[in-house]
């Protein structure tokens, strides 16, 4: 029987919301307790990162993850969401392009910028959400955010207008847009009509399941969820005696030996289960997020 607490890497299908996912796992798992990290919009393939029971309130650090996506661009084409699922806006005529010139474009939308939310999308303003707004016909002013690119790779496909790439960007990037811009540099329009998410920090899509492989292990009685550490790997971690996770667990701030560079750690028990984070008080580590030792499943 798997046990229903820790990380669970889903292969979204095409079509599916990332809240179709949700609500399957929870389905499949006799679970009501799950959430997701990174929405990937229907159209999208790839890796969901699940927070499943308890560990949901570890789900903010996947969600600070940078991400890794591949897909195509289809140039000469305009949608209202930037993807496939829109509607046509507009078309216009794709010029000749090379490899080197559309290199050369999206290397001048790699490193950190500032991007412009779509209107289609899962943003609140004003207590609505974007895409609510958009379907209303309005249009409203959004805040430019801090994103960073820091790979942005493009090959081409038998059709000239349909170009692949390789993005590899920090949380809040919108590809769609990214690609928006990129056809707008190669002077013309264009559109998201393929993506798929390889990477979400350290979890990788090859390590995931589909929604049927999921079913299917779950009933030979496979353990699907992983423990609740892996959702921390990033985080420098320490090693408490069991004096020591006592009092963390009573809430207590502990004077550690070790020295750490970051200002949240992971601490795990003497077993080596995570027991929760700590974060720096001046000379101590205060308990910032605590599990209840049932909560520290083995996975």
């Amino acid at each position: 029987m798997t046990t229903s607490n820790g990380l669970l890497l889903v292969d979204k299908d095409r079509a599916m919301t990332s809240h179709d996912v949700v609500a399957r796992v929870r389905r499949i798992l006799g679970e009501r307790r799950v959430g997701h990290a990174g929405t990937l919009d229907p159209m999208a393939t790839g890796l969901l990162v699940l927070g499943v029971g308890p560990s949901t309130r570890l789900l903010r650090f996947a969600q600070a993850q940078s991400k890794r996506y591949v897909g195509e661009v289809t140039l000469g084409v305009a949608t209202d969401s930037l993807d496939a699922d829109g509607a046509v806006v507009a078309t216009r005529d794709v010029p000749a392009l090379t490899l080197q010139l559309v290199a050369a474009a999206a290397a001048t939308l790699t490193g950190p910028q500032r991007q412009v939310p779509p209107m289609v999308s899962a943003l609140k303003v004003g207590g609505r959400r974007l895409h609510e707004l958009a379907r209303a016909g309005q249009s409203v002013d959004r805040e430019a955010r801090d994103i960073t690119v820091d790979e942005f790779i493009v090959t081409p496909t038998d059709d000239p207008a349909v170009w692949k790439f390789d993005v590899h960007c920090s949380v809040g990037t919108y590809v769609r847009v990214l690609l928006s811009d990129l056809a707008e540099r190669l002077g013309t329009v264009g559109h998201l009509s393929a993506l798929r998410r390889l990477t979400s920090g350290t979890h990788d899509v090859r390590d995931a399941r589909t929604l049927d492989q999921l079913a299917e292990a779950f009933e030979r009685g496979e353990q699907c969820v992983l423990a609740p550490a892996h959702f921390v790997e990033a985080l420098e971690h320490v090693r408490l005696s069991d004096d020591e996770e006592r009092r963390m667990r009573m809430g207590q701030r502990l004077m550690l030996a070790e020295r750490f560079d970051d200002d949240e750690i992971a601490a795990l028990s003497s077993s080596g289960e995570l027991v929760g984070t700590l974060v720096r008080r001046a000379e101590l580590w205060k308990p910032e997020l605590v599990l209840a030792a049932a909560e520290t499943a083995p996975g």
